[in-house]
């Protein structure tokens, strides 16, 4: 029974797993965004307010 021979499928296992462990989250950890949030303004919004009659 050849499903039952765990040579092939133990070696893609392992292989499979170092993949997942060590690299990826190599890789997933050095990604940067290319746009950085940023902080909120401290200033506040001044609002202009329309001085025109409405009658």
């Amino acid at each position: 029974m050849p499903q039952l021979n765990p040579a092939p499928w133990f070696a893609i296992l392992v292989f499979s797993w170092l993949v997942f462990l060590v690299i990826l989250p190599y890789k997933i950890t050095q990604h940067s965004y290319p746009n950085e949030p940023l902080l909120p303004s401290l200033n506040k919004f001044k609002a202009n307010y329309w001085t025109w009659v409405w009658y």
